[in-house]
């Protein structure tokens, strides 16, 4: 059965002189006044115990339009502007509702460059997008087609630090569900493999960062030099390579992960936690396991598949998958082990077909995987359960 779904289709464009010029402004106008408004309503909480909802702000901003000092801000498009309190919004209902962090201000040098156009501030016309305070439509190169029959709803303008320009185009899609199929897979994320699958497979780890970590090198340029200057441009290019092969490889992973299976079964794993280890927090981040989980979401939701996340504790490594024992301890550098029952296993290969059978199990029974955690973690046992054995009633492969 088909589906609409709102899709972001993104292409890269070259601006003419005057265009990359409103635009810049316009990046200025909307950091400025996402900054200015966050400013006011942090102050008028902590100062005066009061909040400013968003048609507070809006106000605002018509009357900073009248003052001398930020009458510029009327020489942009409006609506990017309005975009920006949106966003604010939004971001504080993710902080209320304790899904993220207190909001920060936007930095010209570290934040993102962008601005949101809605439909009233933008004309698309026989495939030619022409943005408000523009009279030139954008030099879009159009790698892909846009879904027949469709125009964009909201369309989103970016500069990144390596100069490149990209537009987003946010449109409503037709998806079909992928071929029916019973098969089901298990995955196991690592470094040496970015991941292990159930079947014995092992996907190996591109590590495109490391590839490219010698070029990334600044500290021989002295500061404010023009050999440092010419050198950060070339890492920006270095970094914005090494984030394109990363996202396309991990997208061509996710894809034939969700087309090839009905149930795919993944670790919920804590990697803000991952990344205080010191000696791997580099590999751990150059092997974007988050980024790889959030496809694995929207795909499986867009195709009609099935997603299990079974309870980060699963001790996946640890347990037999023959007899169902638990070993007490196993370091990273222990990459095959003998069980008590005689039973070898390559730790990857089996702790993804525990993680499979885990979340099988979990997806027959309609509830989380959460097994008996180590005494020496939680104090007591959370399942009443034979010591040293995972949770009751997970098949065996």
């Amino acid at each position: 059965m088909t589906q609409q779904v709102k899709r972001a289709f993104r292409y890269r464009f070259y601006p003419t002189g005057e265009q990359a010029a409103e635009l810049s402004r316009t990046f200025g106008c909307v950091r400025l006044v996402y900054n200015k408004a966050l400013e006011e309503r942090t102050r008028a909480w902590y100062g005066e115990q009061r909040s400013i909802s968003y048609v507070q702000s809006s106000a605002a901003l018509t009357q900073w339009k009248k003052t001398g000092e930020l009458a510029f801000l009327t020489e942009v498009s409006s609506v990017p502007l309005q975009q920006a309190l949106r966003h604010l919004q939004t971001a504080f209902g993710n902080f209320f509702a304790k899904r993220a962090k207190y909001p920060r201000y936007k930095s010209r040098k570290k934040s993102r460059a962008s601005a949101e156009y809605t439909r009233s501030a933008f004309t698309w016309r026989e495939g030619q997008l022409t943005l408000a305070k523009m009279a030139e439509p954008l030099d879009i190169r159009w790698s892909r087609p846009l879904p027949e029959g469709t125009d964009p709803t909201t369309v989103t303008v970016s500069h990144d630090a390596a100069g490149r320009w990209f537009v987003s185009l946010l449109c409503q899609d037709t998806l079909a569900p992928a071929p029916a199929t019973t098969a089901a897979i298990g995955l196991d994320a690592g470094i040496t493999s970015l991941v292990t699958l159930s079947t014995g497979e092992k996907v190996a780890n591109p590590k495109h960062e490391r590839r490219d970590r010698a070029r990334l090198e600044l500290s021989r340029k002295a500061r404010g030099s023009a050999n440092r200057e010419k050198a950060r441009r070339t890492v920006t290019r270095v970094h914005a390579r090494i984030a394109d092969r990363r996202r396309d490889f991990l997208h061509k992973l996710s894809t034939r992960l969700v087309r090839e299976n009905q149930t795919v079964v993944i670790e919920d794993l804590s990697v803000r936690n991952l990344l205080k280890n010191g000696t791997l927090a580099r590999a751990i981040s150059d092997a974007a396991w988050t980024e790889l989980r959030s496809m694995l979401e929207y795909k499986c939701a867009w195709y009609g598949r099935e997603l299990v996340v079974i309870d980060r504790f699963f001790p996946s490594s640890k347990l037999c998958g023959n007899c169902g024992t638990v070993r007490g301890k196993l370091p990273l550098n222990v990459r095959e082990w003998t069980c008590v029952c005689g039973a070898v296993h390559d730790r990857d290969v089996n702790a993804a077909r525990n993680i499979l059978a885990a979340g099988l199990a979990a997806s027959a029974c309609g509830e989380g995987v959460r097994p008996q955690r180590e005494s020496s973690r939680t104090g007591q046992s959370s399942v009443k359960q034979e010591p040293q054995r995972a949770t009751a009633g997970i098949p065996r492969l």
